[in-house]
């Protein structure tokens, strides 16, 4: 069967990303001696700056990963959220009492605590092997020396270049040109002020130990110069999509109390797998959901069919419906409080009775369900977007990815990285956050903050208002799998709320298709916009799927005559997944990379 590339395979170790060069320098790392935790911060870390539009310094990222060997908590999948927080004066009435009904998509009031760093460097410490000059020299390299600007980044800077030259002044001397001009694709493009972050962050790590040397860099970020330069910065009103100044509520305090943290992922067991996820403060449980309900239908049973890799109109309505229903309970019950029924959402009497809600025709009704016999509370605005109550501009403006004004969007996303080593340690991360046209960069650190914080609502008493010291709901969603016990498998997307359905492709096509993790990659992708979506301006469109032409004309007509409306996208348009796996019986190590975009690519021996 034809793909795009080959699945890699090897016994030494491989790297999949969103850019060759951070799977680059992944794969330089496992080559001097390092193992998969020593690879994927090297190749998180030069993500932000050879993709700064979909992820930076200032930004987030989890990551699920589990150890090789026979040691303690060997196989045993884990999460480690670096999701920052909240600031402790982000109130709903530090808000309100500005004017807002919503937290604005750009600027300052939407930051939260930058996680990112915090997360790559606590895996480093605990279990990586090689000091933190020997992963963050590519990074540091690509800054100093510069490094060829991918086309999407000159077009994103191209697109905001008049608001930083309005609004933004420390982003336009950054970005831009003295005469004005955005960068040109192709181009070496150098950030020296983020290389003397760096080099600044590395004489800070000194210490008797490699432990201690990190947890000084460590503190030099939360509690020393970067620190420092946020707080001072957040003290300065600046532009945002409200259409008016706002000093932001992060202060350095924020940064001093907050640290990465490990977690006990939200796992199925489905069809001979155990996926492991992200809990509900991700959207990754909806995943788990869909699965579930997709395993009590004939669609995904044993008789399932994919011809040449594209599956059949059954399982692609099957699976549209499920995401529907998952995405409905996602809205009224996901959040980062305590109280979330994950039991209850993924028990079997209650996917039973959910699973009772897909027919053979496409729904267009947002349907929660009542977990355990509570009731579901949708947010306002979600309760009116799903009744066809659509809000102006003006009253929306600054939700979901980074928006530039009031006139008009311009829209983030996020990179994924997977690694697997000879010692069979194998992790996914999704980093994303801090993208360049989000906030102003800070001029003493070359980044910007994330604006993360946009994702809370601002109406009291739902899971995901706004708190202060709280994670915002996000939609990265590294993904974990076992066989037997073993972790084999890791993979992931960018993409928003598709994260989790795009995921969902790749799933059936490798699990029941048993199609490789390439042909998996390749094959055609779809995803429904029929659930409000998490970022600006939060519309849904009831019945409405996405899906790329190859799924073919048969099976485009067949959805359209089961009621969903299908948009046609171009044959390889949705998604940019990768993902590793290792054979535990053989040892053999594979890796795949998606075409889309033109920038992912897996490596490795």
């Amino acid at each position: 069967m034809f793909t795009t590339r080959p699945e890699l395979a090897g016994t030494f170790g491989m790297v999949a990303s969103t850019h060759w060069l951070a799977s680059a320098a992944g794969m330089a790392t496992l080559e001097v001696g390092g193992n998969a935790f020593d690879a994927l911060v090297a190749a998180g870390l030069t993500l932000q700056v050879v993709e700064p539009h979909l992820n930076g310094p200032g930004g987030e990222v989890p990551i699920l990963f589990a150890r090789g060997g026979q040691g303690p908590g060997a196989g045993r999948p884990t999460v480690l959220s670096g999701q920052g927080v909240a600031p402790a004066g982000a109130t709903i009435e530090a808000y309100t009492d500005l004017g807002l009904g919503l937290v604005p998509g750009t600027g300052l009031l939407a930051a939260t605590v930058p996680g990112a760093l915090g997360a790559w460097l606590t895996l480093l410490r605990d279990h990586g092997t090689l000091p933190l000059d020997a992963v963050l020299r590519f990074a540091l390299e690509y800054a100093e020396s510069g490094h060829p600007l991918v086309p999407r980044v000159a077009a994103t800077v191209a697109s905001v270049s008049e608001h930083f030259r309005t609004h933004w002044p420390t982003s336009a001397a950054t970005w831009l040109a003295p005469d004005g001009a955005p960068p040109t694709a192709g181009r070496l493009f150098r950030n020296p002020i983020l290389a003397s972050t760096y080099r600044r962050l590395l004489d800070a790590a000194r210490g008797p130990s490699r432990e201690a040397q990190i947890d000084a860099a460590l503190a030099a970020w939360y509690t020393g110069f970067v620190a420092e330069a946020i707080d001072e910065f957040c003290r300065y009103p600046t532009m945002d999509d409200s259409g008016r100044q706002h000093r932001g509520f992060l202060t350095g305090q924020d940064l001093a109390s907050w640290t990465a943290t490990y977690e006990p992922p939200v796992t199925l067991d489905w069809q001979g797998w155990t996926l492991a996820k992200a809990g509900p403060w991700s959207q990754g449980p909806a995943l788990l959901q869909a699965l579930a309900l997709l395993d009590g239908l004939p669609a995904a049973g044993p008789d399932a069919r994919y011809a040449s890799a594209v599956p059949d109109a059954e399982l692609v309505h099957a699976s549209v419906e499920a995401v529907k229903l998952a995405m409905a309970d996602r809205e009224a019950w996901y959040g980062d409080v305590a109280e979330v029924p994950v039991e209850d959402l993924l028990s079997a009497q209650y996917t039973h009775d959910r699973r009772a809600l897909i027919s053979d025709r496409a729904s267009r009704e947002l349907r929660p369900g009542s977990p355990g016999g509570r009731p579901p509370r949708l947010p306002r605005h979600v309760a009116d977007t799903a009744a066809g109550i659509r809000r102006s501009v003006g009253e929306i403006a600054g939700v979901g990815e980074p928006t530039v004004d009031t006139r008009g969007t311009t829209r983030g996303d996020t990179c994924h990285v997977d690694v697997v080593d000879r010692w069979g340690n194998i992790v996914s991360a999704t980093p994303s956050g801090g993208w360049l046209q989000s906030s102003p960069i800070i001029p003493s650190l070359g980044f910007p903050l994330g604006t993360r914080a946009q994702m809370f609502w601002l109406e009291p008493g739902l899971p995901n208002s706004l708190a202060p010291r709280k994670r915002p709901r996000t939609t990265l969603t590294p993904s974990l799998a076992s066989r037997g016990g073993v972790p084999t498998l890791a993979f992931g997307t960018p993409g928003g709320d598709q994260q989790e359905q795009w995921q969902l492709c790749f799933w059936l096509a490798h699990t029941l298709g048993g199609l490789d993790l390439q042909a998996a990659i390749d094959a055609p992708a779809w995803h429904t916009t029929a659930f409000p979506s998490s970022f600006y301006p939060r519309d849904m469109t009831p019945g409405e799927v996405l899906v790329e032409s190859r799924l073919g004309e048969a099976v485009i007509a067949d959805l359209r005559g089961r009621g969903h409306d299908v948009t046609v996208s171009d044959a390889w348009s949705l998604g940019r997944l990768s993902a590793v796996s290792r054979d535990p019986e053989t040892g053999i190590l594979r890796a795949g990379a998606n075409p889309r975009g033109m920038q992912g690519y897996a490596v490795g021996r």
